[in-house]
């Protein structure tokens, strides 16, 4: 057997975790460094899978990186020489449509295919799209090869709304405009934190970009060179992974270092199903079951930021099957988010799908929603439940860790496979879990 965890669960998880970098703004201020002159240092950068293939993604098209530390990755800035994205390479990372911005600048044209990743449901690429037209950025797409083809105007200027936000989509236009003569102003742009640590890693190399709300101003410069290493910030999927996994088998956990604004809305939602929150210092926080009283039932609904994020559903779930009462989660953001309900069943967890009835779904949901299409946007858990183990198989990257806080949980072996896949997202993950006195090997 490859590719597996074996996990003998049950057992009561406590102690102390270091956050690493975020997958989030790893691989987007990697991709970002292509735009600098000169050598760029960035530091707390994980050493995951899909950073790993990006890297081989930059090297097939000339660029030059290597990790001088253990989390420590120097890149040489515009060192690339090809305009063009294999496919196989760029269809196994899903910021590669990021690589729109490198090549523009450099080539004035760009060839991408679509991108990769999770296949979590339709990422909205047109609204991507649209957004680079409306910069005059001229965008066609070949159904025949699977490739986008875009061409840079003389200037890229104007003002992009979007209709919905999009994180992505905010990113690449803040990196199409970061370097020109033009300005460029988002309107209802996405309020992610990581959106505003890649654009501090930009302002400190010398950009002019400036922040209100959810209004974006972007002032083209000459150029972007780096003055001093950047530390990218701590990973808040991870920690409400390593929170959702100690509440769940009545444990605590330390997690440190992250700031509060990426974890304010977890730190809420702890407190309403009744566990116990503790600050340590400014980026440490103890989170607990409480001594007495257990934790209680909750609905939550995914929402972008502030909101309780989409990435913690799937964790989240399996702590919702060991409270009291019925619980529902609704997911607003993609339209296929739930893979791992059928595996959770097979550990004996009582979910079942439900149908909420919404006003005017095209604008609740975050997803292009099309009247026709039957959807399963909300499940009802039922718990407490105990656990017992099984043979579970993840379907893409927090599912496998929620699966993964699963057999942690439940009674008895259980044997997870495909976690190369959660590898894609977590780094040191079999150790993070043994030092919480989790029960864990890789084979």
């Amino acid at each position: 057997m490859e590719d597996a965890y074996v996990i003998n669960g049950g057992k009561k998880l406590c102690g102390e975790v270091k956050l690493s970098g975020a997958k989030n703004i790893a691989l987007k201020t990697i991709i970002a460094a292509l735009l600098f002159d000169g050598k760029v240092i960035l530091d707390n950068i994980p050493r995951i899978r899909d950073v790993e293939e990006l890297l081989n993604l930059i090297k097939s098209i000339g660029g030059k990186e290597q990790f001088i530390d253990k989390n420590r990755l120097e890149i040489k800035g515009g060192c690339f020489d090809k305009n063009r994205l294999d496919f196989i390479f760029a269809s196994k990372v899903r910021v590669s449509f990021l690589f729109f911005a490198p090549f523009l600048l450099k080539f004035n044209s760009a060839e991408i295919p679509n991108p990769g990743g999770c296949r979590l449901g339709a990422r909205s690429i047109d609204r991507i799209v649209n957004a680079m037209k409306d910069l005059l950025i001229q965008v066609d797409y070949d159904s025949t090869t699977g490739y986008y083809l875009a061409k840079k105007a003389n200037k890229i200027n104007g003002l992009i709304k979007f209709n919905k936000p999009t994180h992505t989509g905010t990113e690449l236009i803040i990196l199409l405009a970061v370097v020109g003569n033009g300005q460029v102003t988002i309107e209802n742009a996405a309020t992610e934190p990581e959106v505003d640590n890649l654009i501090d890693f930009l302002n400190s190399a010398g950009a002019r970009i400036k922040r209100k709300g959810n209004l974006i101003q972007i002032y083209g410069v000459k150029s972007l060179k780096q003055k001093t290493p950047f530390k990218i910030a701590s990973d808040r999927n991870e920690a409400a992974t390593y929170v959702s996994l100690a509440l769940a088998t009545k444990g605590s956990v330390t997690i440190s270092l992250i700031e509060k604004n990426y974890i304010s809305s977890l730190i809420d939602s702890v407190i309403t199903i009744g566990g116990l929150v503790k600050k340590i210092n400014r980026n440490s926080w103890k989170f607990s079951y409480p001594l007495t009283g257990g934790l209680r039932a909750m609905d939550i609904e995914t929402a972008p930021y502030p909101g309780f994020m989409t990435d913690w559903q799937p964790p989240w779930a399996v702590l919702l099957t060991q409270v009291k009462g019925e619980s529902i989660i609704h997911e607003r953001l993609f339209e296929n988010r739930f893979s791992y309900v059928e595996e959770l069943k097979k550990l004996g967890a009582q979910i079942e799908f439900i149908e909420i009835k919404v006003n005017n779904p095209k604008n609740y949901y975050h997803f292009n929603f099309e009247e026709c299409k039957k959807y399963q946007q909300a499940i009802k858990i039922t718990g407490p439940q105990e656990l017992h183990g099984g043979v579970l198989n993840i379907a893409d990257l927090r599912a496998g860790a929620t699966l993964a806080i699963a057999a942690l949980v439940a009674k008895d072996e259980s044997v997870v496979n495909n976690v190369s896949i959660l590898e894609r997202g977590y780094e040191n993950f079999v150790e993070k879990i043994q030092k919480l006195g989790g029960n864990i090997k890789k084979i």
